[in-house]
């Protein structure tokens, strides 16, 4: 093998994550459905934003609370869902449950970086700032908290100034 095939190969950016054939296939048949078949997905998305407005996490005050740690109301609902993560991980790994395609479920072990550690702070400073988490931004522009749509256009722009920067950027 040449130095510049070498060399090429050693350049490519493998920095990203194949969960699922499917994933990266799109059926044209899908393409060609109608808007409105997909309105399952729609009501779990309208009922996913129904138990987070109904169970405080998309607010504000709840939020400034568990920085202030002066509540535990964010930590118990942040805890419970870590808890529910890891016994549903161990529960697929265990009975080797397979996905909707019926293909194994893979859950390869994370490399860590010191890009995590500048990430997460700079996520964790911009959701005490803002009070608004990214998952939860739809359900508070859905409770008429218009003023997050300036949190949901700065988030769009960090994330296009993380993909202009990536490679730039520590690893």
């Amino acid at each position: 093998m040449s130095t510049q095939v070498k060399d090429t190969i050693q350049n490519i950016n493998t920095d990203f994550e194949v969960r699922s054939q499917n994933a990266i296939c799109v059926n044209q048949s899908e393409l060609n459905r109608p808007l409105w078949s997909n309105w399952k997905y729609l009501v779990a998305g309208i009922g996913f934003g129904i138990i987070l407005v109904k169970s405080e996490v998309v607010s504000w005050f709840r939020i400034q609370e568990m920085f202030r740690l002066q509540s535990f109301h964010m930590y118990g609902v942040i805890g419970s869902a870590a808890v529910i993560g890891i016994i549903s991980v161990f529960l697929i790994k265990k009975l080797k449950v397979k996905s909707f395609e019926g293909e194994e479920i893979k859950l390869e072990p994370k490399k860590f970086s010191k890009g995590q550690i500048y990430g997460g702070l700079i996520f964790g400073l911009g959701w005490a700032v803002t009070g608004a988490c990214p998952g939860p931004l739809f359900a508070q522009i859905g409770t008429a908290a218009t003023v997050v749509l300036v949190t949901l256009l700065s988030a769009i722009a960090g994330t296009w100034v993380y993909g202009k920067f990536r490679t730039k950027l520590p690893h």
